[in-house]
């Protein structure tokens, strides 16, 4: 009994299914997963540089008018679902050159999270994010 409820409370914790929990990049960086409505939103929760440096500034962004706006806590990815497993039609801010880049997000096998961003089809980057929390 005791071993189907911690089983049953670790499949709730982290579900396998579920994009939703906190994800690693592969420059050791920490996004944290959600809903926004009905997308999927990711937002900065730490990185290399803000262990470093917590009050990094979005100072490259292509806007001035957002170029004071802290990178912690900021919103980086928006994506709708498209299907089981896979959202589209969104977009993905790189803080590290300041730009927004058309996304797409699609769960893997294994706890892992491919993120691809493209200027346009085929001028597309993909990384392989993987889950570290929930």
């Amino acid at each position: 009994m005791l071993s189907t409820l911690i089983a049953l409370a670790l499949a709730v914790a982290a579900p396998a299914g579920s994009p939703h929990g906190l994800w690693k990049t592969p420059a050791g960086g920490h996004i944290r997963m959600a809903p926004c409505g009905a997308d999927l939103c990711g937002s900065v929760v730490t990185s290399p540089h803000l262990r470093q440096h917590p009050d990094q500034k979005d100072v490259l962004n292509a806007n001035t008018a957002l170029r004071g706006r802290a990178i912690k806590g900021l919103r980086t990815i928006q994506v709708s679902p498209t299907g089981p497993g896979e959202w589209h039609k969104g977009w993905v801010y790189n803080p590290e050159d300041g730009k927004t880049y058309k996304a797409e997000v699609k769960l893997m096998p294994g706890g892992k999270l491919k993120v691809t961003g493209c200027v346009a089809k085929p001028l597309c980057q993909s990384q392989t994010w993987t889950r570290i929390g929930d």
